[in-house]
């Protein structure tokens, strides 16, 4: 059965950084698009940023300057540092995987795309 586990959340001032991680448990993740959403209260899931199997990423452009992604394949463990953050930055944070997607249908993809989810990792900043 797949398992994504979504850590490194918490509450933080503006500008502070925080990395997010995402350890898969039963996918290669090398197979896969990944990509983090984020959801605040009231408002819908947004794609934030996403890395195919072949490396390429993109971003939300809320995200652009500010947050990187990146995958180490041979810990299957996905990753998003996340600096300067705004109190806009503040919602859940979710990691998603869909299988053989690559570039561009990964960075294409919306949350309806995916197959497999984490139970998310809250993200608060305060000013």
């Amino acid at each position: 059965q797949v398992q994504l586990v979504e850590s490194g959340g918490g509450s933080v001032q503006v500008g502070g950084s925080l990395r997010l991680s995402c350890a898969a448990s039963n996918i290669t993740y090398a197979d896969y698009c990944l990509k983090w959403f984020r959801q605040a209260p009231g408002k819908e899931r947004e794609a934030v940023a996403n890395i195919a199997g072949d490396g390429s990423t993109s971003y939300a452009d809320s995200a652009k300057g500010r947050f990187t992604i990146s995958r180490d394949n041979a810990k299957n463990t996905l990753y998003l540092q996340m600096n300067s953050l705004k109190p806009e930055d503040t919602a859940m944070y979710y990691c998603a995987a869909k299988y053989k997607y690559w570039f561009p249908a990964c960075s294409r993809s919306g949350s309806a795309d995916f197959e497999f989810w984490g139970q998310g990792t809250q993200v608060t900043v305060s000013s």
